[in-house]
């Protein structure tokens, strides 16, 4: 790779790493797994730097790549982990309730997520976290509208159900 090359993928990757990971979190609720997810994505990425011609398709190429990743990752049996409704006691804290509440649904969207099917959620991030449209999603999953549109509606029900289930757990 030329050192031009090397350049500015250094300055794309210094750019894009924290989105990339907490995009891959989202998907696999899990900080280690998005770091190896965001890895993967962007060693395949930088395999194929200097191939691409469109610099304005990179986004989306690493997207898509990253999305694969996580639903390949999730198909895998031996790296299935065992979840439990249990959580830990929090640690008694001054900090205020309204950060304490904000904790506390942010966790349970991520249990919730954690309970939706990879590609449902692969949909649900790229749709709602990283804010693309339906034929961007599309393009990103290789897949048709229609089955956006339709795995959209099935993980915002199964999330709802999860959520429900979180809410009647804690509440």
């Amino acid at each position: 790779m030329a050192h031009h090359d090397d350049d500015e993928f250094a300055e794309y990757f210094a750019a894009k790493r924290d989105s990339v990971r907490r995009t891959a979190y989202l998907l696999c609720g899990d900080w280690h797994k998005a770091d190896d997810l965001a890895q993967t994505a962007f060693v395949s990425l930088h395999r194929r730097w200097r191939k691409i011609r469109d610099r304005a398709a990179v986004d989306a190429y690493l997207r898509k790549t990253l999305v694969r990743a996580a639903i390949d990752e999730s198909r895998r049996p031996w790296r299935r982990e065992q979840h439990t409704d249990e959580l830990p006691e929090p640690r008694g804290t001054s900090d205020a309730d309204a950060l304490a509440d904000r904790v506390s649904v942010r966790a349970d969207l991520l249990a919730g997520l954690a309970k939706v099917p990879a590609k449902q959620r692969a949909v649900l991030v790229l749709r709602y976290f990283d804010g693309l449209d339906v034929s961007s999603t599309a393009r990103a999953l290789r897949c048709s509208e229609g089955n956006v549109k339709s795995q959209t509606a099935r993980g915002l029900a199964k999330l709802r159900a999860a959520l429900g289930e979180e809410v009647e757990a804690h509440g």
